[in-house]
């Protein structure tokens, strides 16, 4: 079978904007800021950054090292390291490509909300109005029933998502490489924009001091812990095969140590700004009480109050609109795409496939499959689906990563491949081996169980606690959990009945 030669980053710089790109998205925009202000502003800031400092930061490192060691995706690069987690790296890629389908649909939603920016100019100060705008379009019945009618207007945005999520990664980092000029640097225009609007607004100062003021007896509530290590995992885009597959593509001379700092601190100062731009945006209109933790109401039902309320022109106002949903599509493509390139460069890899090829085929397969999510039920099912790809299966994901190189493999073969290049900076040990093999482990089982409590003591034996039918958390919850982590048998069934055993690197192994 022929290899199809593995593309390299243009330069450091390619790398790193491709991987800020990558982490931030947004969560960042919305889901951040949504979580301080339910968890007492700057508390959640510091927990964050904790956070992100003991486990999100060695575990960015780790999946960046094992991809540019193996220059293999996450199943390939996890099987050389030992021959029995392969699956648990297909369970990372099944789980992203799940994730790929909605998010199209939330990519899909905002570059809508884009095109629908001038609605705003007709009714200033009309909250209710601007409330209803998103609900209007996407034709919602807030239900898992309504599957027989689609939004005709979502759709062609959809199908606009997933046109511009190939067409940026068509020819792997070549195009990503000169797409993340722009999609990096676009939406911080935006921030920046927004948030010197906010800043001069009267009641900014009450909105600054509810985000950086901790209120540190939030820091005795489990749930604040829980979503700050959750928002970190999300937000580093970790656990979910994309940064193993950057990483694959990395040149030998690359300082990972150094560029996986960059990265983290990077997505957390434009998590600042995002929270800054919201808290400053609703404090100035009076909403601030109205921040919740769920991104998607944030951003499409709260804040429309508040752009209805900026000014007393409604051609301002409506300019507003679109800076601020513009900046939420810059941010959602990079994110959309590069999960997909994980997925592709998992399975090209594996069967020796074209790269573009593949990229295609997975992009045509989950735009398909995320039609269902543009229906009057969508909304709904997304919720479903979402819910328990992130609640279960990542974090799934995360101990079995974790198991694999803290326990089953050597961590210090691994910190040996982060501090190769660097000098100046190095990883200590002590921080890695025990953030690895330790902290992130223990941390995201004592995180699991708790979802699992929960659940089961809001919904009784059969653990439907969210408010859904058990016959949808069945579909949308317990069956996709279980193919995820099927996944990686079938694949080993398809690469004996199909390709007869005959695949590319799985003789590869790690060697110092």
């Amino acid at each position: 079978m022929s290899v199809e030669k593995r593309g390299n980053w243009g330069s450091r710089s390619q790398f790193i904007l491709a991987a800020v790109g990558s982490a931030v998205g947004l969560g960042n925009a919305w889901r951040f800021p949504g979580l301080a202000a339910k968890h007492g502003g700057g508390a959640f800031l510091l927990a964050y950054l904790i956070a992100m400092v003991a486990i999100g930061i060695p575990f960015l490192m780790m999946e960046i090292a094992i991809g540019r060691k193996m220059h293999r995706g996450v199943p390939g690069a996890l099987r050389a390291i030992n021959k029995h987690t392969e699956p648990v790296g297909w369970f990372a890629v099944s789980n992203a490509f799940v994730i790929s389908v909605y998010y199209a649909v939330v990519f899909a939603w905002v570059i809508l909300m884009a095109f629908a920016s001038f609605k705003f100019a007709g009714i200033t100060g009309d909250t209710k109005a601007a409330s209803g705008i998103w609900l209007d379009l996407i034709k919602t019945t807030g239900t898992t029933s309504g599957y027989d009618t689609i939004s005709s207007y979502v759709f062609i945005c959809l199908i606009l998502a997933w046109v511009l999520i190939y067409l940026c990664i068509r020819n792997g980092t070549g195009t990503v490489g000169k797409v993340v000029k722009y999609t990096v640097f676009l939406p911080i225009l935006c921030l920046l924009i927004l948030a010197g609007k906010g800043l001069f607004m009267s009641g900014a100062f009450d909105g600054l001091e509810k985000f950086f003021v901790p209120d540190f007896g939030e820091w005795a509530k489990a749930n604040l812990w829980i979503d700050a290590v959750g928002q970190v995992f999300y937000s580093l885009s970790i656990m979910m095969a994309i940064m193993v597959a950057y990483g694959s593509f990395l040149k030998e001379d690359s300082n990972i140590a150094k560029d996986a700092m960059i990265i983290a601190f990077s997505d957390f100062a434009i998590s600042v700004l995002s929270g800054i731009v919201l808290f400053t945006t609703m404090a100035g209109t009076g909403s601030l009480d109205n921040m919740t933790s769920s991104g998607i109401g944030t951003a499409f039902i709260v804040y429309p109050q508040s752009i209805v309320q900026l000014s007393g022109n409604g051609v301002v106002n409506a300019m507003f609109a679109f800076v601020f949903y513009f900046c939420l599509c810059t941010l959602a493509i990079d994110s959309a795409f590069s999960i997909i390139e994980g997925v592709s460069t998992a399975i090209s890899d594996k069967f020796g496939l074209s790269h573009k090829k593949t990229t295609l085929r997975v992009c045509i397969v989950a735009g398909i499959l995320s039609i269902w999510f543009t229906t009057g039920a969508g909304l709904a099912w997304l919720d479903i689906v979402d819910n328990w790809c992130n609640a279960y299966s990542l974090i799934l994901v995360g101990i079995l990563e974790a198991l694999t190189i803290g326990w089953l493999f050597n961590p210090l073969k691994v910190l040996k491949e982060v501090n190769r290049n660097t000098a100046k900076f190095k990883m200590p040990a002590w921080w890695f081996v025990i953030s690895i093999k330790i902290l992130a482990p223990l941390t995201l089982l004592g995180f699991f169980i708790w979802n699992i409590v929960t659940l089961f003591d809001a919904g009784g034996i059969y653990g439907a606690g969210d408010g859904y039918s058990l016959a949808s958390n069945i579909i949308g919850g317990w069956t996709i959990l279980a193919l995820c982590i099927a996944s990686g048998f079938i694949v080993k069934l398809i690469e004996k009945k199909i390709f007869k055993g005959s695949v590319v690197g799985d003789e590869d192994t790690w060697t110092d």
